[in-house]
């Protein structure tokens, strides 16, 4: 596993700098965050309170919670894309590169399926020949083999989020963030894409040459897109949030459908 070295991560903890624990591939302390107020007058907005979260090696993570609560401020924090406004106590941070991945499937109209799907990869200083291999193998895996010369406005829904998503992949990064990737799809679109994401090892897609912890973090207010996706699923309060549950998915050979308790995550939304 590539990162400092052990001795270098103690001499930075003794002088009392931060680094993400060994193993993990995202690390959350004590992480709070608050917006100053956007007119004058207006009082500062306290957005997230002393958050502690660790995402293991080839763990797939679900934040779930209300709306405005706090989720995507946190996915933003683990890749270093906070706004500057925002004030922060603790830390956040991942071992790797990350890439993120919003609602929107952001494709430029201009460009047909696999020039888009390059894009990621170009931007991020890929190798053109290696990503254009990986984009062929990809094609395939995710579905959208024969329309490589498709342009956007000829792909479904579905096949522009897989698109979006297959784009991120290819950057090779080893941490992936989504943010409510499949909010903008119609239910039953979503729910396809929830199945046939949940067929998928997605640590297997990215980062793939990285000796670094490969992870997902996926960010949504859908609790049965998190119990479909997610190896564990942390619930945050209402504003500020706080972490109020945590669960990790028990895998029942004789009841695989219900890996978490369904009920028991909707009280904990409700507390």
């Amino acid at each position: 596993m590539t990162g400092e070295p052990v001795l270098e991560q103690a001499r930075r903890a003794d002088a009392g700098e931060t680094s993400v624990a060994l193993g993990a591939a995202v690390s959350v302390r004590e992480f709070s965050v608050t917006f100053a107020g956007t007119q004058r007058g207006t009082h500062p907005v306290h957005v997230l309170d002393d958050v502690t979260l660790e995402v293991a090696d080839r763990e797939f993570v679900a934040i779930l919670g209300p709306s405005g609560c706090g989720k995507s401020t946190l996915l933003r924090a683990m890749g270093s894309l906070l706004d500057e406004r925002a004030t922060t106590e603790g830390t956040a941070q991942a071992r790797g590169a990350t890439a993120w991945m919003p609602q929107r499937d952001c494709l430029l109209p201009w460009r047909r399926a696999m020039a888009n799907a390059m894009v990621g990869a170009i931007a991020a200083g890929v190798p053109r020949e290696r990503a254009a291999a990986r984009a062929a193998r990809l094609f395939e895996d995710f579905g959208l083999a024969g329309f490589e010369t498709a342009w956007p406005h000829q792909l479904s829904g579905g096949m522009r989020q897989r698109l979006a998503l297959l784009r991120t992949c290819l950057s090779e990064r080893p941490v992936l963030l989504l943010d409510e990737p499949f909010g903008a799809l119609d239910p039953v679109t979503r729910r396809r894409m929830n199945q046939w994401l949940a067929s998928m090892e997605l640590t297997d897609w990215i980062g793939e040459d990285s000796e670094e912890p490969r992870a997902v973090v996926l960010v949504t207010h859908d609790v049965d897109e998190a119990i479909a996706l997610a190896d564990r699923i942390v619930v945050l309060s209402g504003r500020p949030g706080r972490i109020v549950w945590e669960v990790t998915a028990q895998h029942r050979e004789d009841k695989p459908h219900q890996r978490f308790d369904r009920d028991q995550l909707l009280a904990a939304l409700d507390h």
